[in-house]
């Protein structure tokens, strides 16, 4: 079994923590968990998801950059961007100097789909399969990035989500290598607002749905 615990210098300095772990010392299989600004790797749809990564002996690396801390209180908004793109940059480049990796997955959560639509750029992950949880649509480099990618992805949003809009939602749902996936009555956080046992059924749903998503590579 593998596991590292490990922190980079990430933009301005700050310490920017990481884990790779997995149950084989040999995966060729690497799983990328971007997560959000408050839904961490340890909120429900990740817990659940990596550990069926886990089972199914795949590495995972949970890059847990946190810009709701007081170091990053006087950032604007393109300082946050800026910030979110380069740490995660570093931590999967750090990664991938010692490690052999063929083939790569992006799950990313809010915040962190602005570093997957960075990331899936790059040649490197041209082949990459990419999970897109909440993605922030109204973010022109986000949207576009959905849009255009030759990527194979699978996207789930709430019609109640903040960032959602029908007219953007349609033209995501134009490119012919995404499934998508357009809840009713669910917000940003997936979940039913004051309704904790339909949250919980949701939450049953996209795990079912991510893990049939997943399973083809399985």
């Amino acid at each position: 079994m593998k596991i590292i615990k490990e922190s980079i210098e990430g933009y301005k300095g700050f310490k920017i923590p990481y884990k790779l772990y997995g149950k084989k010392e040999d995966s060729q299989d690497l799983y990328i968990l971007l997560p959000g600004s408050g839904y961490t790797v340890n909120s429900p749809v990740f817990h659940y998801i990596s550990g069926i990564i886990f089972n199914n002996n795949k590495d995972i690396l949970e890059v847990n950059y946190s810009y709701n801390t007081d170091f990053y209180s006087d950032f604007n908004k393109e300082e946050i961007i800026k910030a979110v793109k380069m740490d995660s940059r570093l931590v999967i480049d750090t990664v991938l100097e010692t490690n052999s990796y063929t083939n790569f997955y992006f799950i990313g959560k809010s915040l962190g789909t602005i570093a997957m639509s960075s990331e899936l750029r790059r040649e490197k992950f041209k082949e990459a399969k990419a999970i897109w949880l909440t993605p922030l649509l109204n973010l022109d480099e986000v949207l576009e990035t959905i849009v255009n990618i030759g990527n194979k992805g699978f996207c789930i949003i709430g019609d109640k989500d903040q960032v959602y809009k029908e007219e953007l939602y349609d033209r995501l749902i134009q490119n012919k290598n995404l499934t998508s996936q357009l809840i009713s009555g669910v917000n940003h956080s997936l979940d039913y607002n004051d309704d904790i046992i339909n949250s919980i059924d949701v939450l049953k749903n996209i795990i079912i749905d991510i893990d049939k998503f997943l399973s083809e590579d399985f």
